[in-house]
């Protein structure tokens, strides 16, 4: 493996509430930065947030009866190290297909 010294560190969180999207925009995205020569660590599962809601059934009665929903956002962190000779990064990131529902974090 060669040394990482001579490269551009790039960090990339990932976000969806599904898992399988989240695992597929991974995949792209590992597949995308090898067809430029970089080197991408991870796929890193970060924890994930649940947050819960509670809704009254009715409008104006019946406050002991309630429904109780969740979303579960799924995290994954890349850091993805590419040549000092690529021009600019964020345009080789958006010629890679990715999903819809996922979201995208550079730093």
């Amino acid at each position: 493996m060669e040394s990482l010294d001579k490269h551009i560190k790039t960090r990339v969180k990932l976000e969806a509430f599904d898992t399988k999207l989240l695992t597929e925009a991974c995949k792209s995205l590992i597949e995308g930065i090898s067809s430029i020569n970089g080197i991408a660590k991870g796929p890193i599962p970060l924890p994930t947030k649940k947050r819960i809601y509670c809704v009254l059934r009715s409008p104006h009665v019946d406050k002991k009866s309630r429904e109780h929903f969740e979303i579960r956002i799924h995290k994954r962190l890349l850091d993805i190290y590419t040549p000092q000779n690529v021009e600019n990064i964020a345009d080789s990131f958006l010629k890679i297909a990715i999903p819809p529902g996922v979201s995208i974090k550079l730093s």
